[in-house]
C-alpha cells in the first residue's frame, strides 16, 4: 500500500515538474511581452511604422507616360512607394534603385509587390523610367484627383517627408516608412516578414 501510494506520489509530483516546464517560461514570456514592454531584438521592424495603418483614398492618376491609372492601383498587392519631385535628383534616384534591389531580392515572391513613384511637378525623364526601372509605375500627384493621396502621405502642416520609401499593404493602407538612410536589407527584412505573415497579396 506505502508503496502504491509513494508510486502516486512520484508520478503526480512528476507531472507537476512537466506542467511547470511548460508554463513557468510561458507566464515569463507573456509577462515580459505584456507587462513589461520588452521585445527581442529579433522582432523589431527597421522601418518606422505608421500607426495606426492610414488609408490611402482610391484615384485615378495620370501616368508619366500619358496613360492613366485605376483607381484601385495601390490595391490588391504590396507596393513599395515612393514620393518625391518629378526631377528626380540623386536622393530620388537613390530611393528608385533600393526599391529595386528590395523587389529583386524578394525571389519567388517578387510578384506581390510592385513599384510606384509618386511624384510632384513636371513628370520624370523618360528614359530614366524605361531604362532602370520597366517595371514602375510613376504617376502625378499634381491635380485635383491627387488631393487626397497628397494630404494621405502628408498629414498635418508637415509635407511629406522628403525621399523616403513607404510600404502599402495590399489593401491600400499605409504602413511603414523608411528615411533615406535605411538600407535595401533593413526593407527587405520587414517586407519578408509582412509577406510571410499575410495571407493577402
Amino acid at each position: 500500500m506505502n508503496t502504491h501510494e509513494s508510486s502516486r506520489r512520484r508520478a503526480r509530483l512528476g507531472l507537476i515538474g512537466l506542467a511547470a516546464l511548460f508554463f513557468v517560461p510561458l507566464a515569463l514570456s507573456f509577462y515580459l511581452y505584456y507587462g513589461t514592454g520588452w521585445r527581442p531584438e529579433g522582432g523589431a521592424q527597421h522601418g518606422e511604422l505608421i500607426d495606426p495603418a492610414r488609408p490611402l483614398p482610391a484615384a485615378s492618376l495620370q501616368r508619366a507616360d500619358g496613360t492613366t491609372t485605376g483607381e484601385d492601383f495601390l490595391r490588391g498587392k504590396w507596393h513599395l512607394v515612393y514620393v518625391g519631385d518629378g526631377s528626380c535628383t540623386a536622393a530620388c534616384r537613390d530611393a528608385l534603385v533600393k526599391s529595386r534591389q528590395v523587389r529583386l531580392a524578394l525571389d519567388k515572391d517578387i510578384g506581390r509587390v510592385g513599384r510606384v513613384f509618386l511624384y510632384e511637378g513636371p513628370a520624370p525623364d523618360p528614359g530614366l523610367v524605361a531604362a532602370g526601372h520597366p517595371d514602375l509605375v510613376a504617376a502625378s500627384l499634381s491635380g485635383e484627383s491627387a488631393a487626397g493621396l497628397r494630404a494621405a502621405f502628408a498629414p498635418g502642416p508637415e509635407p511629406a517627408a522628403a525621399d523616403c520609401l513607404y510600404i502599402v499593404d495590399p489593401l491600400g493602407n499605409l504602413m511603414m516608412r523608411y528615411p533615406p538612410d535605411a538600407t535595401p536589407r533593413a526593407i527587405l527584412t520587414d517586407l519578408e516578414r509582412l509577406l510571410r505573415l499575410s495571407h493577402i497579396g
